[in-house]
């Protein structure tokens, strides 16, 4: 019985090794049974055995080999070679051969390109068939490589891969010329063993045109808003057809060169896309918010002239003035951005989107605070102006104070002595080196021209001579009479008791704008005299210092 098992044992032994190589239990079937070279390909079926060598095991495409990724007892997945066509695919076990159905080779087809002209930065739909599920590993130095899509010799960036379609990303140094897709093939080497160099199967080809890109600054703010447009190619003349519109509604050209084109927001532009129209055609370059401008505070509401005042809110756009672009074509007669106190015209200082500061002229008077910002209509070649119009944002109201001197102590005393002014509307302190430009938010706008020494000076004065401001607030100064040589001293260097006693002056600068809206008249002054003071003669050095070319504290007494 043992030898009789043995045999029996044998004999099994021996029939499985004979199974072994013979052929699969059940038809092999191939899925899918249609693809493009490189996608992957399952046969399934029973009894493959196992993998013993690239030479025993193999998958052949009408005599191709394919790279076996995979060989199980039921199941073998291989790669689609770039050299496979149509007809069966056999499986090789040693010397058994294994019909494992029939193979139709697909070709990556490009139907459509969509948007068929675009600019860098945009998303490109390429729509087809047979792209395959997969753009394949990001590393192209994988062994299987990578699946690609090329804008004339650019590879660009792939945002999504279907087998029916692609979106891409097109990179700033794109140029205009034909899509393909590019599908990356996995072959053996001719050993079976992997890998030989990837290999690309390509679609065929559609155009597509790169627009140079264009720049909208800013996308958002008020009607009037001077709005730049920043590329190429937009010509060195523009044709009366040729123009730029703001949700439908066509703006004013200013200014049009091959670089750069600038218009203003119309007054009756709605929120929606920036379209370029030139040489017939249109182009949507961007898409522009038309916001309303919001006053929300006013500080201070009352106080005298040089004041500096704010103004916070939304939405109030960009600073520009009339005429500060070049080849203007726009004559309006104010500037284009301006704000007024008591219907007088203020200096702007600061013009931000959300906070205006301006001085409070010399010619101010009490009244309603008002920002206002030109606009218009342009005729229908684009040229200036079938409508103007003036915008006004109300702000509040605001009192013009005119200072006011009570009282003043002490009137006489030494050198360096401090004097109290008492009074009310003697404003905030301003010192005497403030910024002079217009300060925005946008490195376009134009800035103002310089004011002079400064926007506007407080000071006291004693006979004519700026004394030391120790503290000002809007109801008493404090100052330090100045310590200087020429009190006291005559033409002829003698000592003069007359030039001991002067004014005391308090006074506060401002300007105007000139009638045409630029900036701006000689300083204005208003002066207040609060008395006279008089220096004690014992604060002062005796004739002989004046004479005594090495003066000591002796000669004082």
């Amino acid at each position: 019985m043992k030898y009789i098992t043995c045999a029996i044992v044998s004999l099994a032994l021996a029939a499985t090794s004979v199974d072994s190589m013979a052929a699969p239990a059940e038809p092999p079937a191939l899925h899918p049974n249609a693809a493009v070279p490189g996608a992957t390909l399952s046969i399934t079926g029973k009894g493959f055995g196992p993998f013993k060598s690239t030479r025993f095991n193999q998958v052949m495409f009408q005599g191709v080999p394919a790279l076996i990724q995979r060989w199980d007892p039921d199941l073998i997945e291989v790669r689609v070679p770039s050299q496979a066509a149509n007809g069966p695919v056999d499986v090789i076990i040693g010397k058994k051969h294994v019909k494992a159905g029939s193979f139709t080779r697909l070709q990556p087809t490009i139907h459509s390109v969509s948007p068929a002209e675009a600019e860098p930065g945009s998303i490109l739909e390429i729509i087809g068939e047979h792209f395959g599920n997969t753009a394949g590993p990001r590393d192209p130095n994988t062994i299987f490589g990578v699946n690609s899509v090329a804008v004339g010799d650019v590879s660009v960036r792939v945002r999504k891969w279907r087998d029916d379609k692609i979106e891409v990303e097109l990179p700033g140094n794109v140029q205009s010329g034909d899509v393909v897709i590019r599908m990356a093939s996995s072959d053996p080497l001719p050993d079976g063993s992997c890998c030989a160099p990837v290999k690309q199967v390509v679609s065929n080809s559609m155009p597509v045109k790169v627009l140079a890109s264009v720049r909208v600054d800013p996308t958002s703010g008020p009607v009037g808003t001077k709005v730049v447009l920043f590329g190429k190619g937009f010509g060195t003349s523009r044709n009366p057809e040729d123009g730029v519109l703001f949700g439908g509604h066509l703006a004013t050209v200013s200014q049009w060169t091959d670089t750069t084109i600038v218009v203003h927001v119309p007054l009756d532009a709605q929120t929606g896309p920036v379209v370029m129209k030139r040489n017939g055609q249109e182009r949507a370059i961007g898409t522009y918010t038309v916001q309303t401008p919001k006053a929300t505070a006013l500080t201070p509401t009352e106080a005298p002239i040089g004041t500096l005042l704010k103004i916070t809110g939304e939405n109030f756009g960009f600073y520009s003035e009339a005429g500060s672009t070049p080849f203007n074509y726009i004559d309006f007669s104010l500037s284009e951005n301006t704000v007024e106190i008591g219907g007088v015209q203020a200096i702007v200082y600061r013009w931000g989107h959300d906070r205006i500061d301006v001085w409070v002229p010399f010619s101010a008077k009490s009244g309603p605070v008002v920002v206002k910002r030109a606009a218009n209509t342009p005729k229908p070649d684009g040229t200036c102006c079938a409508e103007k119009k003036v915008l006004e944002t109300e702000v509040g109201n605001f009192t013009l104070v005119t200072p006011k001197i009570d009282s003043y102590s002490p009137n006489t005393g030494g050198l360096d002595e401090v004097v109290t002014i008492k009074g009310s509307g003697f404003g905030k302190f301003l010192k005497t080196a403030e910024p002079s430009k217009v300060i925005t938010d946008s490195v376009y706008a134009r800035v103002a021209p310089e004011l002079g020494e400064n926007v506007s000076r407080t000071e006291v004065l004693f006979n004519g001579v700026g004394a030391i401001v120790q503290s000002w607030t809007d109801t008493e100064i404090k100052v330090k009479i100045p310590h200087r040589h020429s009190y006291g001293v005559g033409k002829l260097g003698e000592f003069n008791p007359d030039l001991t006693s002067g004014p005391l002056v308090v006074r506060r600068g401002s300007w105007d704008l000139l009638p045409d809206g630029s900036c701006c008249t000689p300083k204005k002054w208003l002066t207040l005299e609060a008395g006279t003071f008089t220096i004690q003669p014992s604060g002062l050095p005796d004739a002989s210092y004046w004479r005594n070319p090495n003066p000591d504290n002796s000669h004082f007494h």
